[in-house]
């Protein structure tokens, strides 16, 4: 199987689009479109010879026919050139705005959540965070509320008016998790879960994808295409620290990702610091960076009392210390946006 974009001149028309598209379906390619600002570009994936390239390349509205060398192709910059931008409610990933994401790493009670959910609302927070199935090391740790988990967070929605992001670990809970969250989360550790991913692609959600502990970014980015190319278009990606020599931080935090991932590809990227280096005094000054770097925003976890936490207290900032980090973060922003723009 091979991949190959059609470019269409600026001033094609709908009809020559189309016409285009079915021509390829008839030769046995499956096509997707990306409509861009100035021109729309359709991606075909099939078996393509010498005489099918020239064909497609003589039809009306036709600019230039390109195959993708590159292993992943519908993340690719050259099937789209414009950022991909995704909506959720009133935020928006990949575009103007910053996204903090923030709240426990899993819900532990009704009262609990709701409580950290509010005080991260009122510290600045953008979007939810938290875990109603938790993956853990150990079969005898906490392993979430699940259902009831998920209800909690749909009544934080509620009350706070802040879309909310949990993680999705089985295709067969795809549907049920889809009903209550805004964001589907696959964890790092089901980053190469094929299943998963696939039975992502036909969701009407967007899919948050942490990179794996011991992936490099083209198997990150191949992750992503697998969701893509199953029919969901909306990947975030989320850079969360990878394994490393390096002991004194709980993993090592890859923030020369984010450009690399805006270069490669057209997707957003956040980074999540507070797994990426497990300890609270880090998540800060990391936070800074990544905004730095050009992420798109950043996944925080906060809870109220740290140390009685169920899940990753060590790397957790209070609710304090969260409202402090917002301010710098939004001041950085807004000064790394005003200098763009000059």
């Amino acid at each position: 199987m091979v991949f190959m974009i059609i470019v269409m001149e600026s001033r094609a028309t709908k009809v020559q689009i189309e016409q285009v598209s079915k021509r390829l379906e008839e030769k046995g390619f499956q096509v997707h479109l990306s409509t861009g600002v100035e021109r729309t570009i359709i991606g075909a994936i099939g078996e393509r010879t010498q005489a099918t390239q020239d064909l497609v390349e003589t039809l009306p509205g036709v600019e230039k026919v390109v195959p993708i060398a590159q292993p992943f192709k519908m993340a690719s910059r050259q099937f789209k050139q414009e950022p991909t931008i995704i909506k959720v409610g009133g935020q928006s990933f990949g575009g103007s705005q910053l996204q903090i994401i923030a709240g426990p790493c899993a819900v532990e009670g009704r009262s609990k959540y709701l409580e950290a959910a509010q005080a991260v609302k009122e510290a600045g927070a953008t979007m939810l965070r938290g875990g109603a199935y938790k993956p853990r090391t150990s079969p005898y740790s906490f392993q979430g509320m699940e259902r009831e988990g998920l209800e909690i967070l749909a009544e934080a929605r509620q009350i706070t008016g802040l879309p909310v992001v949990t993680e999705i670990m089985d295709p067969r809970q795809v549907d049920d998790v889809a009903s209550y969250a805004d964001i589907l989360q696959v964890g790092a550790r089901n980053m190469q879960n094929f299943f998963l991913l696939r039975e992502l692609g036909r969701v009407k959600r967007p899919i948050l994808l942490k990179r794996g502990p011991s992936a490099t970014i083209e198997e990150w980015i191949m992750a992503a295409e697998y969701i893509i190319s199953s029919g969901n278009p909306e990947v975030i990606m989320c850079e969360r620290g990878i394994r490393s020599f390096e002991h004194y931080t709980r993993n090592t935090l890859d923030l020369s990702a984010v450009p690399v991932i805006k270069n490669l590809t057209h997707l957003p990227v956040i980074v999540d610091p507070s797994h990426g280096t497990g300890k609270w005094k880090l998540v800060a000054p990391m936070s800074m960076a990544a905004i730095g770097a050009g992420a798109d925003g950043v996944m925080i976890e906060v809870h109220q009392n740290p140390s009685e936490a169920l899940s990753d207290g060590p790397q957790s900032l209070t609710p304090e210390n969260f409202a402090r980090l917002v301010i710098k973060i939004n001041k950085l922003y807004k000064m790394l946006k005003t200098d763009e723009g000059q």
